[in-house]
């Protein structure tokens, strides 16, 4: 129910976006022919309550201009230009809906796969949205058995084809990180929380690559070199909103990054292999000397 409720979500922000501006008949009449409808009219009700819904979820005002004969448009439409969270959205889920109404091109379209735990997410968005405590069932992958517990979920983030939730546990008196594959049973509780005013979503991972904020780790700054034809991978692909190219000779490129080497990171550059070197600072090139040694040995067993 909830991904079909968020499908519908996403498929009213892209009608009338492609619309520009569109009356609530036109909607319906697209409506009943997707779909997503099974052939049933949309209630205006149900229109109001979605759009309403996307207003707090996704922060997209859909309004009616009453001096254009009731036609419905996105006040805020220059944000879905912008590379922000909700352009991603909008795209990731009008493709989803896109190859469902295609079938005859659905082995045509190859996306990744990403992990059940989606079906979390109206939950905990939901959460977020009223400052409600989740109680959550959870299993890492270091424990042999689940957990029961309350959290305060604080914000979702995507890396590499999986869900977070980043929330407070009180349990463990800090941030933590929880997959939403690994999490078993999850429902709303009654027991509210104060969304803490010094917090800031953007600040927590910006000195981060990928999911990990290790406290342990201070951000520093990180220079690599690599050649010609891996740098222009990194150049239309960077790995962190720092990356500058400082340094260009002959066949060797210099990059360089402010950023936390935490355990993300490393495997990241592990997984480019032998067409990256890390120069600095020694004791991260170090660490990186021992992975790769490590992985030597392994091979020649």
């Amino acid at each position: 129910m909830a991904k079909d409720l968020f499908k519908r979500y996403i498929w009213l922000v892209d009608t009338i976006f492609q619309a520009g501006r569109i009356t609530f008949d036109e909607i319906n009449d697209k409506w009943e022919r997707s779909s997503l409808s099974d052939g049933n009219s949309l209630p205006k009700k149900t229109f109001h309550n979605h759009k309403d819904t996307i207003e707090e979820i996704f922060d997209i005002i859909i309004v009616c201009d009453a001096k254009d004969s009731y036609r419905y448009y996105i006040e805020n439409s220059e944000d879905l230009d912008n590379g922000s969270m909700r352009n991603w959205l909008l795209n990731t889920f009008t493709i989803n809906n896109l190859i469902s109404e295609s079938q005859k091109l659905r082995n045509r379209i190859q996306l990744e796969e990403i992990p059940s735990g989606q079906q979390h997410l109206t939950p905990i968005i939901e959460a977020m949205r009223d400052s409600y405590k989740l109680e959550i069932t959870y299993q890492s992958y270091w424990k042999d058995h689940a957990s029961t517990f309350e959290i305060e979920p604080y914000l979702v983030k995507i890396f590499k084809q999986r869900w977070y939730l980043i929330a407070y546990s009180e349990g463990m008196g800090r941030i933590m990180i929880y997959a939403l594959d690994r999490i078993q049973q999850l429902s709303i509780t009654q027991n509210r929380f104060d969304y803490p005013k010094d917090f800031n979503p953007e600040e927590y991972f910006y000195n981060c690559y990928g999911i990990i904020n290790d406290e342990k780790i201070e951000p520093c700054t990180v220079k690599m070199k690599t050649n010609s034809y891996q740098a222009k991978y990194l150049r239309g692909l960077p790995l962190h909103h720092s990356q500058r190219e400082i340094d260009v000779s002959n066949d060797a490129i210099i990059f360089e990054y402010y950023i936390k080497p935490t355990f993300d990171f490393k495997k990241e550059l592990l997984s480019i292999g032998a067409e990256i070197e890390v120069l600095e600072p020694k004791w991260f090139r170090e660490e990186m000397k021992e992975l790769v040694n490590t992985m030597c040995n392994t091979y020649k067993q």
